[in-house]
């Protein structure tokens, strides 16, 4: 299935029907007068968010939504069926945006079986038997129905997972993901292997978490170098970052510190995140060398840096260990940080 993380598409709620013009004439009925029903109301435009989906994929072939209209009203105080409700299905962590050039914020869908109703449809028009009175004893007059509402929306998706693995190309993040998850990332010798964004379970000691491998960044990567910082927005909702460094790269700590000031230049929180930072393909290096490069990304970084190799396995258990440990001590803070609510009182 192909990824895709954003989709411009037409919605239309449905309009009302129209109310019905009808008088009573039967044979032996001593009592006409009108009696013409309402219309029907038209179907509404909800977004519902369910579970397996993780691509936008579908609304490149299908972009025009369109929701069934109200019936019309009719006689004996009939009234009209109303549309159907048009539910259009996105994956969890999908944006709606307005068609400006803001892009403002419509709808932020973060939960499975979140729904939110877009637009309304309009209701019916009343039947004349409504506009009965004392002196209007036979009206013909009738509501048409209240006209639909009818936009173009951005649909942006930010996918929803744990920890976000960021670093250079060629950091060996997808060799990571293939070994710690059951994900089938692509792996090549050659930068920018990784074109989208991959998830992964990571099942450990009975714990699960989500992991994300976002494509590689390079300098400049915010002014649009490379893949530019497009996908950065799907670590946007990550709980931390796991910092990929290259241990047999030519300057791992100016590489650290590129890939630092492109997610401080993208910002939008990503700079404030939790980050635990790896050093990859360690078994390439001479221990010597490991221990004054691990001492010298301590320095740079401000954290201890852990020294793992995806193909032999070491430093592996240990790394995601940490890894739960921090999102725990994350979703700890976020929970303190939300105020309790207040006692209740009749006073």
């Amino acid at each position: 299935m192909h990824f895709l993380d954003q989709a411009k598409i037409f919605v239309r709620s449905g309009a009302g029907g129209p109310g019905a013009v009808s008088f009573r004439r039967e044979k032996f009925a001593e009592f006409g007068g009108p009696n013409g029903g309402h219309g029907g109301k038209g179907g509404d435009i909800i977004f519902e968010a369910v579970a397996g989906l993780n691509t936008l994929i579908d609304f490149r072939y299908t972009q025009h939504f369109r929701a069934p209209r109200g019936k019309g009203g009719s006689g004996s105080n009939r009234t009209g069926a109303g549309g159907d409700d048009l539910v259009i299905k996105v994956p969890v962590g999908t944006q709606v945006l307005a068609d400006d050039e803001e892009r403002s914020l419509l709808i932020d869908i973060t939960e499975v079986g979140q729904r939110v109703t877009l637009l309304r449809g309009g209701d019916g028009g009343r039947g004349n038997a409504s506009y009965k009175t004392s002196t209007n004893r036979a009206p013909r007059q009738h509501g048409t129905g209240w006209p639909n509402e009818e936009m173009y929306v951005w649909l942006r998706l930010k996918l929803m997972a744990d920890v976000g693995i960021v670093g250079l190309p060629n950091a060996g993040k997808s060799t990571l993901l293939n070994r710690i998850t059951n994900a089938v990332a692509k792996v090549g010798d050659y930068p920018f292997t990784t074109l989208r964004p991959q998830l992964g379970v990571v099942s450990f000691k009975q714990r699960e978490f989500v992991l994300a491998d976002i494509p590689g960044l390079i300098e400049g990567a915010a002014e649009g170098a490379g893949i530019g910082d497009r996908f950065l927005g799907h670590v946007e909702r990550c709980r931390a970052l796991l910092h990929l460094v290259d241990a047999e790269g030519e300057d791992p700590v100016d590489a650290w510190r590129i890939v630092r000031g492109e997610l401080d230049a993208y910002g939008a929180g990503l700079e404030d995140k939790p980050e635990l930072v790896a050093l990859s393909r360690c078994d390439l290096v001479d221990p010597k060398d490991l221990a004054k490069l691990r001492k010298k990304l301590a320095k740079a970084s401000g954290t201890e840096p852990h020294l793992i190799s995806a193909a032999t396995g070491d430093g592996i258990d240990e790394l995601i260990e940490a890894l739960f440990t921090l999102i725990g001590d994350v979703a700890v803070a976020n929970a303190e940080a939300v105020e309790p609510e207040a006692a209740w009182s009749p006073l």
